[in-house]
Parts: structure tokens; sequence; C-alpha cells
């Protein structure tokens, strides 16, 4: 009986340890998806050429989890495996890209995350 109460006493500390590593200021962080300007519906891009793809980060959370972004390309309701551009800070409210090879005459949204 106590080896059972010892082994919860224990169970208890390690609980309570891991408890408090966790940082405390995970939940005062925001996930931060400022909309994207440009390019607007009806925009043509030419494949191969660069354009600008940009976004209002006129009012920013101080405490942003995802600061680092990824431009894709989504067609109709499902986002494509297009990578056009990632690791670039979402902050700095714009990125250039090169643009893809698609087939014509399809729509294509631009997914910033």
């Amino acid at each position: 009986m106590q080896l059972s109460m010892l082994l919860r006493a224990v169970s208890a500390l390690l609980v309570a340890s891991v408890a408090s590593a966790v940082p405390t200021d995970v939940s005062t962080q925001d996930v931060y998806v400022p909309p994207v300007t440009a390019p607007l519906g009806g925009a043509i891009w030419k494949v191969g050429s660069l354009q600008t793809v940009t976004w209002d980060t006129t009012n920013p959370p101080k405490l942003i989890v995802n600061k680092i972004g990824t431009i894709l390309l989504r067609k109709a309701n499902l986002t494509t495996p297009v990578v056009l551009a990632d690791g670039f800070n979402i902050l700095n409210g714009k990125q250039t890209v090169i643009v893809p090879w698609v087939v014509d005459g399809d729509d294509y949204q631009i997914v910033r995350t």
C-alpha cells in the first residue's frame, strides 16, 4: 500500500514538473493572418514572370506565433502543393514570386500562410 502511495506522489511530481516547463506566454500569442491585397481577382500573370504578392500588415498583434510565411496556389477549393515562396517574414507585407506554369484558362488564388 505504501509503495502505491509513493508511486502516486512521484507521478504527481513528474506531472507538475512537466507542466511547469511549458512556456506560459504561449496562450498570449496570436496566429496572424493579414489579408492579401494583391493580386486581386481578375489579375493575369504571365508564366515565368516576377510578380509581387502583398498583404495588409497595418495592425499586427504584439506576439505573433507564425512570423514565417509561405505562399501557395489554390485552385477552386483545393490548395495545390505548388510553393511560390516560403521562409519570409510576414511582417514585410510583400513577397516577390516567380509565376509557375499552370493550365491556361484555369483560375487560381494566392494563399499566404
